[in-house]
Parts: C-alpha cells; sequence; structure tokens
C-alpha cells in the first residue's frame, strides 16, 4: 500500500506521521514544494499550479491514494487535482476540525494563516459546522513559515502572539493549518485551558480507508500491519519529492518530533528509478 502526501512545506509530517503510527508499513511519498512555498499569498490558479506539480511527481510512484495535505491547497487546488486523477487515484482533501471543535465545546477558536482566515471557504465551514458554539477566527502571520524554516525563535513569538488575541475562557483551538500541528505541544502550553484540535489523524484514517478500498477493487492484498521492532515485519518506506525532484527530508523536519520519526525510512534519492526528470513550471 502507498500514499502520496501534497502540501507546500512540512505540514504534511503530521498526517504522515498518524499513517505510519497507524499502519507501519505503509509506504508514503512525500511531496512539497519549497520552491514555490509559501502559497498562501498566491492566486487561487496559481496553487492549483503548484498543487499540480507536486501531485504529478508524487504520481510517478503510483501511489494508491493522494492526500492533499494542506488547507490552502485543498480550497484552492482539489477540483484540479480530482479532474487530473480520477477515478484512478483517489484524491483526499484536509478540512479543519470545526465540527468536532464546535459539538463539544461552547468557545472554540480557529488558528489559521491569514489567507485561510480571511476566505469564504473559513466562514462556510464555520456557518456549516460551528453549531451554537462560540467561533472566534484567530489569524497567525509568519507561524506556518516559522514552522517551514525550523525557525523555533519566530515560531515561538508567532504562537505568543495568537495566544494573546484568543479568547479568554476559549475551550478548544482548532488549528486550521497542517504546520500548526507540529507545534501542537507549544500552542497547548500558551492557551492552557483549552485542547487544540488538529486533523492529522482523521485524514491518515481517511486515506487508508480509500487505499484499502482502492487495492480491494483491485484485487490486490492490502497485507496485515508490519509490526516496530520484529524483524520479520516490513517498515514502509518514505520517498520525498521536493518540488518534483527526487530528495532527502528538508534539514528543518528533525526539529519536529514527526520528522525524527520518518527519516529513519527515507529511501536514498541517489537511488532512485530513473525517471522523466523534474517537473518543470
Amino acid at each position: 500500500m502507498r500514499i502520496a502526501l501534497i502540501n507546500s512545506g512540512l505540514g504534511l509530517l503530521a498526517p504522515a506521521a498518524a499513517l505510519h503510527r497507524l499502519r507501519s508499513d505503509v509506504d508514503l511519498v512525500l511531496a512539497s514544494d519549497p520552491d514555490g512555498m509559501p502559497w498562501g499569498p498566491k492566486t487561487p490558479a496559481e496553487i492549483a499550479a503548484r498543487a499540480l506539480l507536486c501531485a504529478r511527481a508524487a504520481a510517478r510512484y503510483e501511489p494508491d491514494v493522494l492526500v492533499m495535505a494542506c488547507n490552502t491547497g485543498s480550497v484552492h487546488a482539489l477540483d484540479a487535482m480530482r479532474a487530473e486523477f480520477e477515478p484512478e487515484i483517489p484524491v483526499i482533501g484536509t478540512v479543519p476540525a470545526i465540527k468536532p471543535a464546535a459539538a463539544a465545546h461552547d468557545l472554540v477558536a480557529i488558528w489559521a494563516t491569514v489567507a485561510t482566515t480571511n476566505s469564504a471557504y473559513q466562514r462556510r465551514l464555520i456557518a456549516e459546522f460551528g453549531g451554537a458554539a462560540e467561533i472566534t477566527p484567530v489569524a497567525c502571520p509568519g507561524l506556518a513559515d516559522a514552522v517551514d524554516a525550523g525557525d523555533e525563535g519566530a515560531t515561538a513569538a508567532a504562537v505568543r502572539s495568537a495566544a494573546g488575541r484568543t479568547p479568554p475562557r476559549c475551550q478548544a483551538v482548532v488549528l486550521g493549518c497542517t504546520e500548526y500541528e507540529l507545534v501542537a505541544k507549544q500552542i497547548g502550553q500558551a492557551v492552557p485551558e483549552a485542547v487544540t484540535l488538529g486533523s492529522a489523524a482523521a485524514v491518515a484514517a481517511q486515506a487508508l480507508r480509500r487505499a484499502a478500498a482502492v487495492r480491494s477493487a483491485a484485487g490486490a492484498p492490502g497485507g496485515p500491519a508490519a509490526t516496530p521492532g520484529d524483524p520479520e515485519s516490513r517498515l514502509g518506506t518514505v520517498r520525498v519529492v521536493l518540488s518534483g525532484r527526487p530528495s532527502g527530508l528538508p534539514a528543518a523536519a528533525a526539529i519536529y518530533q514527526e520528522g525524527r520519526l520518518l527519516a529513519p525510512l527515507v529511501a536514498d534519492p541517489d537511488h532512485e528509478p530513473a525517471r522523466d526528470g523534474a517537473l518543470a513550471d
């Protein structure tokens, strides 16, 4: 079973790590876009083009499922990806955990990028899934960029700023950007009265369900999950593609627990099978 994840930066590490924890035998393809990041300030057409560049590179590895592991990409590129790859490869998007947060809590904040906070998409999600909860959008300028750069000082400053603009007595903070899940512990410490809710676990579970369905329809075995530490079991590999080029994990990934979990599984890009070359803009 092989699952590919797409994001402009390191935000795909959270769902990738969740997938590995659920099924350690699954092969992963991590396709990010350092040449084009950040995606937030770009036009919808530009975001779709960059996402398709990454998706086409990932599709060369013949994944069972493509996961758009990015909220911004899910808003602006999901339709284009589905038009190109489905039904042969199912495409899964990422939706912030507004519905479960609002179902369990009265006072909810949604931390997201400036672009997502100002988007009609987020306003529509709040209207559709917010229920009776009081929901406050909190823009977090610079936080995703700091996480992607591995800049711990800038990350801490951005978290403090967003925490200062989060309403008192807030009960839940929805992490509306996948990068934020890499620093969920710091966010929780900055807003100690609130729980943090991300989307990585739900996205991983959905990806596994879709991948299993694809393999079942094709008559291919899903196979049992590997047992970490068992020398007889197979652990999945991780392949990294940066703006269309086979590569290793970016250095900043090692700062995060999720990156350190996946690092030993990364395949050597110098021994990748011959392909058509990196995708061009």
